[in-house]
């Protein structure tokens, strides 16, 4: 079978094509053609009133954060179970992240435990939609509506995911999107802020081109660009927006090709789930999800660490996820936790990511029966 790596980065073929046709056009800094092209795919596609392609996901956030107002001693709940990123982005405007725990079925923030973690000082939550299956958006946009907060989702894996019919980052206020070469739809490195709240709409623009009106300037609504705002650089080039125009392209057979490997997992590994070897995912029947990831849990970290060891002695490429922030050096530091982090705490310590790529599918069948040898071992 050969070595088979965690992730291995898929290109549709015409990456290099419109990467030739930017250099040719002479415009490779940002907002050319090619962004304005994946722009206006995103709009389409997620129903957000603006879209605007960002260097990565992490950029995103820290606009969402601005765009919040978030200042010092502010407050924003977050799962603990997350990028670093959904924190930081937040703590660089002053602000403290207050961690919840998660569901034990998807692995997404516990919406039944975010109300104990409203204080006076709370501006936002921010969920993540964990491998791309949806939070319970319904329950949190009315606690949101409730206290008068922002909701921003992390929707770094979500992108041609859904909630009740919704696509995922156009139900909160603000949405971040990755397009990092692990992601389903990659750049390389790259992202997006969906706003679907036009009160954020010109100040987003501002904000993302170093705080000046610069956007306005080349509409012809302004005869001259000057700095009026907040802001820092955050366009890709047009290089980077080219090769994502291939892949947006092909978004669908793209998530058609993937969901066909995660039910291939899910279907083979059924019977290892009722022998009590391992736990699949859980998708509620609400949410329809684009196969981003395939994860299993595993009994404790003592079975974790011996299966990714002894697959990797068979040449198998399978990791772990997120150290959680709330037990984190400078998570500790600059963070709070609310409540009970027990479901954090476990599910970290037992979860495994699976391999999961385009090209996998001759390689499947090896990778399920080398699994269930080690686990039944």
């Amino acid at each position: 079978m050969g070595t088979i790596p965690f992730n291995k980065p898929y290109m549709t073929g015409k990456e290099l094509w419109y990467i030739a046709q930017a250099h040719a056009k002479g415009h490779l800094a940002g907002d050319g053609e090619f962004t304005k092209r994946c722009a206006r795919w995103l709009e389409a596609r997620t129903g957000a009133r603006r879209a605007l392609l960002t260097h990565s996901c992490t950029g995103a956030l820290e606009m969402a954060a601005i765009l919040a107002d978030i200042g010092p001693g502010d407050e924003v709940i977050l799962p603990s179970y997350t990028f670093v990123s959904t924190a930081n982005a937040f703590v660089l405007r002053g602000a403290v992240p207050v961690f919840v725990d998660i569901r034990p079925d998807t692995l997404n923030i516990d919406e039944r435990k975010i109300e104990a973690a409203i204080t006076p000082r709370t501006k936002a939550i921010v969920v993540v939609h964990y491998a791309g299956v949806s939070c319970e958006m319904n329950e949190i946009m009315d606690i949101a509506q409730r206290h008068n907060l922002l909701v921003i989702e992390d929707a770094a894996q979500a992108l041609m995911s859904s909630y009740n019919g919704r696509p995922l980052g156009s139900v909160g206020h603000m949405a971040a999107l990755s397009f990092h070469e692990t992601k389903n739809i990659i750049s390389g490195e790259g992202g997006a802020l969906l706003i679907n709240d036009a009160r954020f709409i010109e100040r987003a623009e501002i904000i993302r081109e170093k705080g000046t009106n610069r956007s306005k300037f080349f509409r012809g609504q302004v005869d001259k660009y000057t700095w009026t705002d907040l802001g820092s650089s955050y366009l890709p080039s047009e290089l980077i927006s080219a090769f994502l125009l291939a892949q947006t392209e092909e978004a669908d057979s793209i998530t058609q090709r993937r969901l066909a490997l995660w039910d291939t997992y899910h279907r083979f590994l059924e019977q290892a789930e009722r022998d009590g070897l391992l736990r699949r995912p859980v998708v509620p029947q609400d949410c329809a999800h684009n196969a981003h990831m395939y994860y299993v849990l595993l009994r404790d970290l003592e079975h974790r660490t011996r299966f990714i060891a002894e697959m990797r002695e068979r040449g198998i490429g399978c990791v772990f996820h997120y150290v959680p922030l709330h037990s984190a050096p400078y998570g500790e530091r600059v963070g709070r936790s609310v409540g009970d982090m027990s479901v954090t705490d476990t599910h970290s310590e037992r979860l495994v990511r699976l391999p999961m790529w385009l090209g996998l599918e001759e390689h499947q069948a090896g990778v399920i029966q080398q699994m269930l040898d080690v686990l039944r071992r």
